[in-house]
């Protein structure tokens, strides 16, 4: 990436990061949802979604936190105002949160009946929908105006960890679970409308190419990345090993089309070149723990 060199922290004192978020709308401005004692349950357990600038040399400021009673998991930011996002919690909720008014999250939803790890807010145009996923193996389509889930998508057989939006198909989104399944849905149906057995162990996390609406990746415990082409999942289209312990996240990058970032277990960021022959292109040690969160910002190229 070239600008690695130069890492800042934003720190979080008594909080373990799980997930990481750019703004849309304002570069350098990140959402962090984090936990304490590293999410587990039990007494002392909170949490708190922090809101801050991130400066490429300059001083970080952290802006706001957002404290809920049980540890949170995944953030994303709303599409249509650039103060709101939500996150999802250990207890199954859903919450929304509004940067100008910090007494509390302006709604929560709560209908998964286990830990909610998962929320992704749509990026295409016309739809304004949230999909979330949780350890009770059903994902769940939000309409943040509507005080209710609209719908309910059953068919995983283990935990689900990441929902993830298509940016080119509305309605359309992947789900990576612990069934060692990747699984494509539409929103207008409910069951999968393919269901892709992409690793032999857990796949923690899936992310779709922002400049191929065929192909996506995911990340799994056996510690490789692999590529599938939807119209054709016999075999992945490409993998990356390197990795020493489970991929916690993968991200591909807004501005290349074959370049993506993963983060693991193992304290390491990889920035991959799928296209390349030589495919791992820098490995980052910067992090001193499990490094769970992982985003490429939409406004700055080369920055995460």
């Amino acid at each position: 990436m070239g600008t690695t060199a130069g890492a800042g922290a934003l720190r979080l004192p008594g909080l373990h990061g799980y997930a990481v978020e750019f703004s849309p709308y304002c570069p350098g401005r990140v959402a962090c949802a984090a936990a304490q004692y590293y999410g587990m349950a039990g007494a002392g357990g909170g949490a708190a979604g922090v809101t801050g600038n991130v400066a490429p040399h300059g001083r970080r400021r952290r802006l706001e936190i957002f404290d809920w009673n049980d540890g949170l998991f995944d953030v994303t930011w709303s599409e249509n105002n650039e103060n709101v996002l939500i996150t999802c919690s250990g207890d199954g909720s859903l919450q929304i949160w509004d940067m100008a008014k910090t007494k509390g999250p302006l709604q929560v939803y709560k209908e998964h009946t286990l830990e909610a790890y998962s929320v992704d807010w749509s990026q295409t145009r016309g739809e304004q929908l949230v999909v979330s996923g949780s350890w009770d193996q059903t994902a769940k389509l939000w309409d943040p105006a509507v005080g209710k889930s609209l719908c309910t998508f059953k068919g995983h057989e283990g935990v689900i960890y990441s929902t993830i939006w298509s940016p080119h198909i509305p309605g359309c989104f992947a789900s990576a679970s612990g069934d060692q399944t990747l699984r494509i849905w539409d929103v207008k149906t409910l069951g999968a409308k393919l269901v892709i057995p992409a690793h032999q162990a857990e796949v923690l996390s899936c992310d779709w190419c922002k400049y191929d609406e065929n192909l996506l990746v995911t990340g799994a415990v056996d510690c490789s990345l692999k590529g599938w082409d939807l119209r054709n999942v016999r075999q992945p289209v490409f993998v990356l090993l390197g990795h020493t312990y489970a991929i916690r996240r993968v991200k591909f990058s807004p501005f290349h089309a074959t370049l993506l970032a993963s983060c693991s277990y193992d304290f390491t960021v990889r920035f991959w070149d799928f296209s390349k022959p030589n495919t791992l292109l820098e490995t980052v040690e910067h992090h001193t723990e499990f490094t769970c969160g992982l985003d490429l910002s939409l406004h700055n190229r080369g920055q995460v």
